[in-house]
């Protein structure tokens, strides 16, 4: 955790919180200690600590008394003397995160305290997932303020609570997926699953067992029954990605699904209700696969209750200063370094014809930063034709050194920017992962 986790340690006898805070202080833990309960309910009546431990036997204020008004985000460790369980699972009861017995087993009591650290950190990341979708940014990571994405925002805002299925249209890699969660993290049904399927990922013939589940044996390899995706995402959103590549068939199925809200998975004859909101999503025109027989009309009535067409970004060119600002504070935190862009790099990314939208400068500026060995991005790190990366100090390391040793070191450097991500690590340099392996295994490096 980036913010020292603070601990408030209460017990009236001295040498028992002196010992304590000792152990916590080597921890890395901000700890206040304090042998005056009347004093200890003060403090925390006035301030946030993120974990408490208490003694439970104290004159004037007892440590159920101090558990009682601890806040509920605020983990309480009681300690209770001699053993006594009674008194453990009464403070369990009432609200206490942990115990520790006097005399203290200082093992048992360090593990009890990264456990409860363990449990904050979670929480407060899953507090701030869910924060990324207040009113401080609503609409998940979409970025821009050009007057085309001033409608879309105005269209996630009258839509996200209508319970009405959605269909977004637009070029790849133009944030279609950030618009559904946008839509679903600002509904009704945020706090419950939020389920993307990208159908032209799957094989056609696994596609229908992904969307409504199968039961054991009702194909060959189905070991064991699974859940579709359909209920998977029941009480919250299905985001049906690319579904102008399902399969016809597979469309009337789908249709009557949306009719009723029945599935029935393969090799069952049981019928079972859901409550989702579907938003699907393509990149295609879906007027033109009517009129070519390859898209049903009436399913596509039944999928755009609402619909809402992105702009690619070249519709909205005037969006690339904030993206790129977007791009790059990501960028500096996976590559931990501190990338700025010159006003020419800039100048040069406004004017690009970009054909692969979003995706496409996110790839041209994560190519930039690691060739801007000072973090620097200027035109000359910008690669808007498809030319290769390539390191400004490596090659001054050119001379005297074997290609092979040269190359060794450029695919070790990207595959540790890549954070040992193979697939990324292949797609920056341009082979299949099968040519990296045979590369790492050649230069005796071993594959996890």
């Amino acid at each position: 955790m980036s913010e020292r986790v603070k601990v408030l340690v209460v017990d009236d006898e001295e040498n028992s919180t002196n010992l304590l805070r000792k152990v916590l202080v080597k921890k890395g833990l901000d700890v206040t200690e304090e042998n005056n309960s009347v004093e200890a309910k003060r403090l925390i009546e006035e301030n946030h600590y993120d974990i408490i431990i208490s003694d439970l036997q104290m004159p004037e204020v007892s440590g159920m008394d101090l558990l009682n008004i601890k806040p509920k985000d605020t983990l309480f460790i009681m300690i209770t003397g001699y053993g006594s369980v009674s008194s453990a699972v009464e403070s369990m009861k009432n609200g206490a995160y942990d115990y520790v017995n006097k005399p203290f087993n200082l093992e048992e009591f360090i593990l009890k305290v990264e456990k409860a650290i363990d449990k904050i950190a979670i929480t407060k990341e899953l507090s701030s997932m869910k924060n990324m979708v207040t009113e401080k940014e609503p609409y998940f990571g979409i970025v821009g303020s050009s007057k085309r994405m001033l409608e879309v925002y105005d269209f996630i805002e009258r839509t996200a609570k209508i319970n009405v299925n959605v269909l977004i249209q637009g070029q790849s890699g133009t944030g279609k997926e950030l618009v559904a969660r946008a839509l679903h993290f600002n509904s009704d049904r945020r706090d419950k699953p939020f389920v993307p399927i990208n159908c032209s990922a799957i094989p056609e013939n696994l596609l229908e067992s992904e969307l409504f589940g199968h039961t054991k044996g009702a194909f060959t390899g189905a070991t064991e029954s699974q859940k579709g995706v359909f209920e998977q995402a029941n009480g919250g959103t299905l985001f049906l990605d690319e579904i102008a590549e399902m399969p016809y068939q597979l469309q009337a199925k789908l249709l009557r699904v949306i009719e009723n809200w029945e599935i029935k998975p393969l090799g069952s004859d049981n019928v079972k209700k859901v409550n989702v909101r579907l938003i699907s999503a393509t990149n295609q025109n879906i007027r033109d696969m009517i009129n070519a027989k390859s898209f049903r009309e009436d399913l596509f009535y039944r999928i755009s209750t609402v619909s809402v067409s992105l702009p690619s970004l070249n519709e909205r060119l005037s969006d690339v200063p904030a993206l790129t600002n977007f791009v790059l504070t990501k960028l500096s935190k996976k590559l931990e370094r501190n990338l700025t862009i010159t006003p020419e790099a800039l100048s040069m990314l406004m004017k690009h014809n970009y054909k692969g939208n979003i995706r496409e400068l996110e790839n041209i500026l994560e190519q930039a930063a690691i060739t801007a060995s000072k973090g620097i991005i200027d035109s000359k790190h910008i690669k808007t034709n498809g030319e290769k990366i390539y390191f400004e100090d490596y090659m001054a390391e050119a001379n005297g050194v074997s290609l092979r040793e040269l190359e060794k070191k450029y695919i070790m450097k990207i595959l540790e920017i890549s954070n040992g991500n193979k697939k990324k690590t292949a797609e920056i340099l341009g082979i299949d992962r099968k040519t990296l392996y045979n590369k790492l295994s050649e230069f005796g490096v071993e594959i996890k």
